[in-house]
Order: C-alpha cells, then sequence, then structure tokens
C-alpha cells in the first residue's frame, strides 16, 4: 500500500508527522512511503536520512496525492490538497472534529475514510496511540517554562545573607494529562504548587506530586465515562468561583489547562478575580485555542490587565517541534499497525474493533 505525508503550513505547525525512525518501521511493514521533498529539513531531518531508509520523494505534492493510499497528517490539510482525495482514500490524522465538522462531513460524502485520533477510547490497549496525551506532556511542561520566563521574580525559595526570597506559588486549573505534568515541572523547580479540578479522582494524582489539592466542599464527581471532564452544575461553578477567589490572593503564576472535549473551554479566571491578584503575576492559559479558561486570554499575544500578564498560543508544541514530532509519529505509526492487516496487505475497518470504530468519522 502506498503511504504519504503531505507538507503542514509551517507557519502554524512545525511538527510532522513521519519521523526517520518511524519511516523505518512503515517500510518494514510493508508500506511504499513517500514524501514531499524537505519534509523534516526545518527539524534538522535531511532528505538523505529518509532516503537511506527507502522513503521516495516527488516535487509535486499533487502527484503525492493521487500516488496515495493512506494520508498521514497533523491538521485537516487545505480544501485546495484536499480536493485532490480520490474515493476510497484513508486520512488520519488530529483532525478536529470540533471546529471542522463541514469539511469533514464534505469528505466523508466523497467515500473518503477519516480518522481522527484525538476521538481515540481512554482503553489500556489505545495508550501507545494516545497523540492527547503525547501531546499534553509536553504542552503541560512547556506552559510551565513560558511562564516563568515571563516571571520577573525567582522561582525556588533562596536565603541569603541579604533575606530570604520565598517561593513562588502556581495554580494548575485542571489535572489532566497536561495539568500533571505542569504540576510536576512547577514542583521540580522549587515551586509551591496548588491544582484544582473537577474530577475528584485527580486528588490522589496532584497530592502524589506534591502539588495541594484544591477542592469544593461537597463537591460531586464531574468525570465522564471516557475519563474526561464535563460540564460543572450551576451550583458548584458558584462554590468554585468563590474557592479561586480566595486563593488567588496568594498566587503568582497560573496555568491554565481546562477543556471540555467538543465545547468550548470553560471561563474560569473571571473579570472579578483579577483585582485579587498581585501585580507581576503570570497566567499561561493552554486554552487558549477554544477559547480560553480567562476572559482576557488572547490566541498568540501578551495580554496584560491590573499588572497581570496572560499568555496564551494557538500552538505551544511549535516551540518543541522535535519532541513533539517523535511522540506523534510513534502513536500515529501504532494507530496503522492495528489497522493493517498483514497478510492481506490492507486496511481491515473493523468497526467491532473499539479503537477503529470510535476514532472514524462516521
Amino acid at each position: 500500500m502506498k503511504l504519504v505525508s503531505i507538507s503542514e503550513n509551517r507557519d502554524i505547525e512545525k511538527r510532522i508527522a513521519v519521523t526517520p525512525e518511524i519511516a523505518k518501521k512503515y517500510i518494514s511493514l510493508g508500506f511504499n512511503l513517500s514524501l514531499p521533498k524537505n519534509y523534516g529539513a526545518h527539524l534538522g531531518f535531511s532528505d538523505e536520512d529518509f532516503k537511506n531508509l527507502g522513503v521516495s520523494f516527488l516535487d509535486n505534492e499533487e502527484e503525492l496525492i493521487n500516488n496515495s493510499d493512506i494520508i498521514i497528517q497533523l491538521g485537516l490539510p487545505t480544501d485546495e490538497k484536499m480536493s485532490l482525495f480520490k474515493e476510497n482514500l484513508t486520512l488520519i490524522g488530529s483532525l478536529n472534529t470540533f471546529l471542522n465538522k463541514p469539511r469533514l462531513e464534505n469528505l466523508k460524502s466523497k467515500k473518503i475514510n477519516c480518522f481522527s485520533l484525538e476521538l481515540l477510547p481512554r482503553i489500556t490497549r489505545a495508550q501507545s496511540m494516545d497523540i492527547l496525551s503525547s501531546q499534553a506532556n509536553l504542552a503541560g511542561y512547556k506552559a510551565v517554562v513560558e511562564a516563568f520566563q515571563v516571571y520577573e521574580r525567582a522561582i525556588p525559595m533562596m536565603m541569603t545573607a541579604a533575606g530570604t526570597i520565598p517561593a513562588a506559588k502556581v495554580l494548575v486549573v485542571g489535572a489532566g494529562v497536561a495539568g500533571l505534568q505542569a504540576i510536576a515541572t512547577a514542583k521540580r523547580m522549587g515551586a509551591v504548587v496548588f491544582a484544582t479540578d473537577v474530577r475528584i479522582a485527580s486528588k490522589e494524582q496532584v497530592e502524589s506530586l506534591g502539588g495541594k489539592f484544591l477542592t469544593v466542599e461537597g463537591s460531586e464527581n464531574l468525570e465522564t465515562e471516557g475519563g474526561y471532564a464535563k460540564e460543572a452544575s450551576d451550583d458548584f461553578k458558584k462554590k468554585q468561583e468563590q474557592l479561586l477567589t480566595d486563593t488567588l490572593k496568594k498566587i503568582d503564576i497560573i496555568i491554565c489547562t481546562a477543556l471540555i472535549p467538543g465545547r468550548d473551554a470553560p471561563k474560569i479566571i473571571k473579570e472579578d478575580m483579577f483585582k485579587n491578584l498581585q501585580p507581576g503575576s503570570v497566567i499561561y492559559d493552554l486554552a487558549a485555542v477554544q477559547g480560553g479558561n480567562t476572559v482576557f486570554t488572547e490566541v498568540d499575544k501578551i495580554v496584560e490587565k491590573n499588572g497581570v500578564k496572560i499568555l496564551g498560543e494557538a500552538n505551544i508544541l511549535n516551540k518543541l517541534p522535535v519532541s513533539a514530532s517523535n511522540l506523534y509519529a510513534k502513536n500515529v505509526f501504532n494507530f496503522v499497525s492495528n489497522l493493517y492487516d498483514k497478510e492481506s496487505k490492507k486496511l481491515n475497518i473493523n468497526l467491532e474493533d473499539e479503537i477503529i470504530e470510535k476514532t472514524l468519522i462516521k
């Protein structure tokens, strides 16, 4: 089978879906792998690195698409590229079904099989394919690094002859994969860390990393069967808002990671809460691209309100593209391996397989 990956728009996406390490594995499985020239050059992967493994290169992306059975990507390609897709083609990537529903419906009407890996079920067998976890891990780490870079004071406690500098106090909002990595990173760098989440099950995880879990008294467990957060009741929101309002008086840095799949990000840090934050405080909002967890978040801008700096980027992983590509490529390879029948050397779209059934756009 002919497997290809086409270039992303590097102004918005520096990650790639195939690294040399993974290209070797695809070829070992029996795929004919083709890529556009200079596919990974911006990350230090030369065409020769790929060619030495048996990868073919084409100048013309139209020819590349026309000679493909499977296309693996990061995000959904441009409409111009998708207009070249042929019937029965299979597209695999992080296709963002929340934002791209009409475009995906169009592909489906052309009998193109679309698999969106952010829809993977949270089951043991799917862990090696879990792009959300691998990428969120890196995002949580980098968010802390970026926030600390903007914060204009020391992070760990320092005792000197001239006096003691207290440790920075960090609040992590949302203790999913990104939040837990943010807690671990902030703790390693010497901060005092607090965290909050609507899922009571995350309390033990937060405390195991050395964070203090803040919880609303008599709170409900707002966790779906799939392990994601769900919408809170109005009563819970009021109690959580009061808890945060009181907590923010002692916080220096906030890392926001709260997301609800298929919905706009919940507004957690509201306008009247900013008066409780100290001037010089920093907020890094990982939910920016889905509307943000603060009322003032703007994508790819540093907004300043009452002396508080609010950061949020469309794609923080563009600052860690090599590490992120390595993990993403491994996740996708594991998914393709599950989809591929080695005996017939064809894809087996078996809807009795929960992994395949959940990720196929129907």
